[in-house]
């Protein structure tokens, strides 16, 4: 699991490439959770690479989620490989979280509020 991370626009953007498990999922906890004390609540997650999420790595998400709608923050992930669009929609993510198919989508919903 690799986790890249750049920051525009105010904007952070985490590229998951690999598999998200419980060893991936630590990384990205620290990405996410050091975001969040720079004050970056506006997330977009680029998932092309994304071959298999975990229960701990959509665990890290959910875990995050509150502090960042309370912070008038958003989670939107895109490029979505079906398998992994699955997951969410099993778990009803879908109805949680943000899922567009490209970049551009993306973030139109990081600007739109």
């Amino acid at each position: 699991m690799e986790v890249i991370n750049t920051i525009s626009d105010g904007v952070l953007r985490i590229a998951l490439i690999g598999e998200l498990d419980a060893s991936g999922a630590i990384n990205l906890d620290h990405v996410i959770k050091k975001a969040l004390e720079d004050e970056y609540y506006r997330i977009v997650v680029d998932c092309k690479q994304l071959d298999y999420i975990s229960s701990a790595g959509l665990g890290v998400f959910i875990s995050y989620l509150q502090d960042i709608t309370n912070h008038d923050g958003k989670l939107v992930f895109y490029n979505m490989k079906e398998n992994v669009q699955n997951v969410f929609n099993l778990l009803g993510l879908q109805n949680v979280v943000t899922i567009t198919g490209d970049l551009q989508e993306a973030k139109k919903v990081i600007h739109a509020h």
